[in-house]
């Protein structure tokens, strides 16, 4: 076995490029495994500025100057987000608040309709079936509840740190554009000689991640906007908080579809009831999902995301359960960057094969 191992390690990283990039990738995941919760600030910097890094550098070919474009592009940035906050956040704080009034009537109704379903479709289901049923929504609801009352709690300790968030973050995303030249070659003094794979992972990943960032954050836009079109046309409640709710959805692939559903079909059911009104949501809402995956994702990321759904699957689950939301945010180009890893490291022994023979 130990010579196995041993033949395996010599053929993988017999050359001192792919021993620096295994180094390199162990001591970053150690660093967001060990403190992610400390260089989270630095993180959410780096978001920002990939996001941004494309606006300033149009504007710097008009300006001419590096530094006017970033102050221009953070200031609108800043407009935005504040617009967004005083705007949009209180709107959807109070359809929140009111929706959770109203959830208690909701559930008893659900409940009612569910005990009735044996008089209906007797040969289906059994009034034993419901009950279990009912009983177990309650339990999950009552840990539901227990949960969100404990992170209420827990969140306000973060209050502060969450203001220097505010000023740190767009401080952090200022420099780390203004000086973009410095930072970058700085790190690659620390980084050793032999980094052939690594700038070859880098050039690979870097310009996938910009696009990844500033697709996602265009889909969230876009389709939230159009669920809530489209919920206000159709007259349905809430449906700028639903509207927000399906456009973060596409944060988590294929899995927030599924679980946007419940809200969306929970509030149209109890507020129509199972009449033509509800079925035409429901559709509409199926329409834009459809149109999200099968013409709004391909047209933003094109070729950025060349990876099987099974393996976005697995990463969102893996990452997330390792980092959380930043996690799932990040698991397509994570996911990526392991197809890259792996790729470099095939090109190199393909390469090291060659010059042998």
């Amino acid at each position: 076995m130990f010579e196995l191992v041993k033949a395996w390690y010599i053929k993988k990283f017999s050359d001192p490029h792919s021993v620096t990039l295994l180094l390199l990738l162990v001591a970053t995941v150690a660093l967001l495994y060990f403190f992610g919760s400390y260089v989270m600030p630095v993180l959410v910097a780096i978001v920002i500025a990939y996001l941004l890094e494309w606006p300033v550098n149009k504007l710097a070919r008009i300006t001419g100057s590096r530094l006017i474009s970033v102050i221009l592009v953070m200031a609108a940035f800043a407009s935005i987000a504040l617009g967004l906050v005083f705007g949009i956040v209180p709107v959807l704080w109070q359809q929140l608040s009111n929706l959770l009034q109203e959830s208690p009537t909701m559930i008893e109704e659900g409940k009612d309709f569910l005990l009735h379903l044996p008089e209906y479709y007797p040969a289906l289901i059994s009034t034993t079936q419901v009950q279990a049923i009912v009983t177990s929504v309650e339990n999950k609801i009552l840990e539901l509840g227990e949960i969100l009352v404990s992170a209420s709690l827990t969140s306000l300790k973060d209050v502060v740190a969450w203001m220097i968030y505010l000023v740190l973050v767009p401080l952090l995303a200022f420099f780390m554009l203004k000086d973009k030249k410095e930072l970058t070659s700085g790190i690659s003094q620390v980084i050793p000689k032999d980094r052939k794979l690594i700038s070859q992972v880098w050039h690979e990943m870097d310009q996938q991640i910009m696009n990844y960032i500033r697709g996602k954050v265009f889909e969230i836009i876009i389709v939230g906007l159009v669920s809530y079109a489209t919920f206000s046309f159709l007259d349905l409640r809430y449906a700028a908080l639903l509207g927000a709710l399906v456009g973060l959805s596409v944060l988590i692939p294929f899995i927030g579809a599924a679980l946007v559903t419940l809200p969306v079909a929970a509030v149209a059911l109890f507020q129509f009831g199972l009449a033509p009104e509800f079925w035409t949501i429901v559709i509409a809402y199926g329409v834009i999902q459809a149109l999200d995956g099968n013409v709004l994702v391909p047209l933003l990321f094109s070729e950025a995301v060349d990876l099987n759904p099974v393996y976005i699957i697995v990463a969102v689950l893996f990452f997330g359960g390792l980092w959380g939301f930043w996690g799932v945010f990040f698991a397509i180009p994570l996911a990526s960057l392991v197809k890259a890893l792996i790729n470099a490291w095939s090109s190199n022994n393909q390469g090291l094969i060659a010059k042998q023979d």
